[in-house]
């Protein structure tokens, strides 16, 4: 009797508690869930539809009240999977508003701005901080009467239980020092530099990561669906051919307790010589494990950083993207001008606009000790030239002298920035015109007698008379420098050595003299004729 008397109230407090947990986790269900891309000081595209999205309980009927439609309420249902999406029309630049989000919960945000937002991504040069880049410290002195706010992709490689709960703490943060110290450099400027022309908040957000291929940033069917990108995720399913998930995670671990302690090592051998050597370093240091055996837990595996990264905030309505990498793809510059033209056609798809702004930043000359006749980074700069040229709505900051020597990560990102805010002003908003914009191109290119004469886009100069990095060569494909005579929009090239020019190219080097520029101070890429 006593026993049973036991049981019927143990199922007693087990019922009660079972009620309990199931009125907690309805509870759970009911509440408006927004990504964490939606939150107070947020900027939106002005003068655009919207894309706004989330969870909640299937069936369930969302209201959206911004404030800027002066009382209209966009409503939209839950589907059956616990999501909802809904368009919503913005208006012009301005704010502080609050968007108001009801159902059977309530979620409100605030500061919310209607401005111009950008997309920045790429690898290490896109991710250099303000703090860290040519006159950091005056920027953050002044940065709280910029009009920039900042959104951080959560950088990782892998989705776990932590990913989510960090992911959580996202918010957009608004210009203070201690914030503005840690943003991409070249999109803070950039972002910066827009704001002040334009007259209105921009806003940036920024999904980057160090040493990454363009191949992180597209989903397998897209490497996979092309014959020239195979090798890339080929490469990767051989890396991990024969080992199981947890081999793949433990190797990995390892791998970052002994770089964390490299780069400790590297950190202060620089701090007693920044001018040292990479090989003396090596020496010093050990070896180099960058960056790592490759894997289900590498962050720079194909396709990776497409999930992890990039979808979490797909598709938040942007003007257009920034993309400054190709670094790490010089070992396949032959493929990469398609590798970049499936990515920009992938984003372009993924947010619903096939015509969507890409400006693309060209990369530098750049070159360690002992490597400056390689031209691996001229093959890439021309391929990233061809995308620009044969891909619309793209545009391309030619970045040929931002570069130094020996060290992958230049400090000086204003100029960076600038013309890549000038690509936008020119291409996008229309507000200056194309002679302030663009990089002189050749357009034209034909023997003539014993010369080659190239035709520019707009007239040309050697800067500070420096002998300018042209060479010829004859059907036997050798080269040999040229002298170069400029005349306006025209360049005549001769060389004693070529009786009858059938070639020539212009800074063909990872390294080398940036001598010809436009009229408005920005470089010639490097190119040649004929391809």
């Amino acid at each position: 009797m006593e026993i049973n008397t036991r049981m019927k109230k143990y199922h007693h407090y087990l019922t009660l508690l079972s009620l309990f947990m199931l009125l907690g986790i309805l509870k759970l269900q009911a509440a408006i869930q927004l990504p964490a891309i939606f939150s107070n000081h947020m900027v939106l595209q002005r003068n655009s539809e919207l894309t706004f999205w989330g969870w909640g309980i299937p069936g369930e009927t969302i209201s959206i009240a911004p404030e800027w439609m002066k009382g209209e309420i966009i409503k939209t249902q839950v589907n059956n999977t616990g999501k909802w999406s809904a368009r919503v029309p913005s208006g012009e630049a301005g704010g502080p508003y609050e968007i108001r989000f009801s159902g059977s919960s309530e979620v409100t945000l605030t500061d919310v701005m209607l401005g111009e937002v950008w997309l920045c991504s790429g690898q290490s040069n896109m991710e250099f901080p303000v703090k860290n880049a040519v006159n950091g410290k005056l920027e953050l002195s002044r940065c709280e009467r910029s009009r920039v706010r900042y959104y951080h992709v959560q950088r990782s490689g892998v989705m776990h239980a932590a990913y989510f709960q960090n992911e959580r703490k996202n918010r957009w943060q608004m210009p203070n020092p201690t914030n503005v110290a840690e943003w991409s450099a070249v999109a803070y400027l950039a972002a910066k530099e827009l704001s002040q022309k334009l007259g209105v908040v921009v806003g940036v957000i920024g999904c980057n990561y160090t040493g990454t291929s363009a191949s992180c940033w597209v989903p397998s069917a897209d490497l996979t669906g092309h014959t020239a990108l195979h090798p890339y995720w080929a490469a990767y399913l051989s890396a991990c051919r024969g080992k199981t998930d947890a081999e793949m995670a433990a190797d990995y671990a390892a791998y970052l307790a002994y770089q964390n302690a490299w780069e400790k090592r590297m950190t202060a051998c620089y701090q007693e010589n920044p001018k040292i050597k990479w090989n003396q370093v090596l020496e010093r240091c050990g070896e180099n494990r960058y960056p790592g055996p490759m894997g289900s837990r590498n962050p720079l595996r194909p396709c990776g950083l497409y999930k992890t990264m990039l979808s979490r905030v797909m598709p938040y309505t942007l003007r257009g993207f920034w993309y400054y990498q190709g670094e790490n793809d010089d070992n396949r510059p032959d493929s990469y001008a398609q590798l970049l033209t499936v990515l920009i056609n992938r984003w372009r798809k993924d947010w619903g606009d096939e015509t969507m702004p890409f400006l693309i930043v060209q990369l530098p000359m750049f070159s360690y000790e002992g490597e400056e006749s390689r031209t691996n980074w001229a093959e890439l700069r021309e391929a990233q030239m061809q995308v620009f040229r044969t891909l619309r709505n793209t545009g391309l900051a030619v970045t040929m002298d931002c570069g130094e020597y020996n060290n992958m990560h230049p400090a000086d990102k204003r100029t960076v920035a600038h013309r890549l805010a000038l690509q936008a002003l020119y291409r996008v908003y229309r507000a200056i015109p194309a002679m302030d914009a663009e990089a002189p191109y050749c357009k034209n290119a034909y023997a003539s007698g014993g010369a080659y004469i190239l035709q520019f886009s707009q007239p040309v100069v050697a800067k500070d008379g420096e002998a300018a990095v042209f060479e010829l060569a004859g059907t036997d494909g050798v080269y040999y420098p040229a002298v170069a005579e400029f005349r306006d929009n025209f360049v005549r090239l001769t060389s004693p050595n070529v009786r009858i020019p059938a070639s020539m190219r212009y800074a063909w080097r990872n390294w080398c003299d940036v001598g010809v520029y436009g009229k408005n101070g920005i470089p010639v890429a490097s190119f040649r004729m004929p391809k």
